[in-house]
């Protein structure tokens, strides 16, 4: 008895529960971000129905979430992003406040039945959701008793690091670190950032900017250094005919012999605008900045360096002084202020995509005249690369 209690009917050793464990959260981990995420959430591939039960099946027994609850309060997050409505914005709640009480945060928004209702469709409503699946305490106990029967007293260890996995890395890093700290690709209107462009510890949602940008894209990786560990395990459901990708983010290219605007080449854009403006602070904002910097002096160099992020900075993430800083530097140069004007001009284009594509076509030729009347080079050279874009489908027209 003393020795089933020590050791359990396995007799592992220490190394070997660590390695076990290991491999059990990063299962949890892979059925969070592909199932519940980028399967349930955004609906940005397809699953075979037994790999859909083995995921449901496999977060009632070490995590106790609901599809439902999960899908419906983070489509909540994406609508209602930054707002008081959020369910877990740092930018509202407080960093601190979403990291430790993730949890609780969680629990309190999966009490809202209207929001479940409205947020939480297409999700499973069969007979094992219903009866079993969605009684959230049933399975972690059940792998409490499991864990202790196989390892022993230190399976209650075990069972631990597994109920604690979840709340600490997606509740409280994702919700709450990946929206205060770290890089950003793209400027999307909300403070999402990449927390690590190694995407392993937590299945690649650490790229969380990268998400943010293009939510319904089965690939979180967007760089070529970047690695997205849940996209390797997509690729590999798919090879082995249990996964299919839906979508990978807009599906525009570039034509190098087009030399005109029209409704392709807006659609293209519009739906392409996070990484054209990303191009664009490259290509244009950066080395005009950096030519400017050169030629100032001391005091002026010093404020350019504190700015030079914030112009490339999606405009509604700024605060009153950070706008200040930005109006003092455009002011200094009228090549800045030519080249930020631009980039205003562009956003406010992108802001008007629901309406008339003929006038997006109209807004945008116009832009292009603007930029090519500056006599700027880089803003000239900027401009014509807009009329390459494309989409595939009518390349092949």
């Amino acid at each position: 008895m003393l020795d089933w209690l020590n050791h359990g009917l396995l007799h592992w050793s220490a190394w070997t529960l660590v390695g076990y464990t290991l491999v059990v959260t990063h299962i949890t981990i892979v059925s969070v971000t592909v199932y519940l995420h980028r399967y349930s959430s955004h609906r940005s591939l397809r699953l075979h129905p037994a790999l859909q039960h083995f995921f449901r099946f496999w977060l009632w027994l070490t995590t106790g979430m609901v599809t439902k609850e999960w899908t419906a309060i983070h489509r909540k997050h994406h609508a209602k992003c930054e707002t008081e409505e959020d369910p877990h914005s740092p930018v509202i709640k407080g960093v601190g406040e979403v990291f430790w009480r993730g949890v609780e945060n969680y629990k309190a928004a999966g009490q809202d039945q209207e929001m479940l209702e409205r947020f939480g469709a297409g999700c499973p409503d069969d007979w094992l959701e219903r009866n079993i699946y969605e009684n959230n305490t049933v399975g972690v106990v059940l792998l409490m008793f499991v864990n202790v029967g196989l390892f022993g007293a230190l399976g209650l260890t075990v069972w631990a690091v597994q109920m604690i996995w979840i709340p600490i890395f997606a509740a409280g890093v994702i919700n709450g670190i990946g929206h205060w700290w770290g890089y950003r690709n793209f400027e999307c209107p909300d403070a999402a950032r990449n927390i690590s462009p190694w995407g392993i510890l937590i299945g690649g949602e650490e790229l969380h900017n990268n998400h943010h940008t293009y939510p319904n894209s089965a690939k979180l990786s967007v760089k070529p250094f970047e690695i997205d560990l849940g996209w390797a395990w997509i690729q590999l459901f798919a090879k082995l005919g249990l996964a299919e990708v839906v979508s990978t983010g807009p599906m525009v290219e570039r034509v190098p012999d087009k030399d005109h605007l029209d409704k392709d080449a807006a659609w293209a854009l519009v739906n392409d605008r996070f990484r054209v403006m990303a191009r664009y602070a490259e290509e244009v904002l950066q080395p005009v900045l950096e030519d400017e910097y050169n030629k100032a002096d001391a005091a002026t160099r010093k404020l350019y360096k504190k700015t030079k992020k914030l112009m490339c900075r999606e405009v509604s993430l700024l605060d009153v002084r950070a706008k200040e800083r930005v109006s003092a530097v455009v002011e200094r140069s009228e090549n800045l202020k030519v080249i930020y004007d631009a980039h205003l001009g562009l956003n406010e284009i992108w802001a008007k995509r629901g309406g008339n594509v003929e006038d997006v076509v109209a807004e945008l030729v116009e832009w292009c005249k603007q930029a090519e009347a500056s006599g700027m080079d880089a803003l000239n050279d900027f401009a014509e690369t807009l009329k390459s874009y494309a989409t595939p489908q009518a390349r092949t027209i």
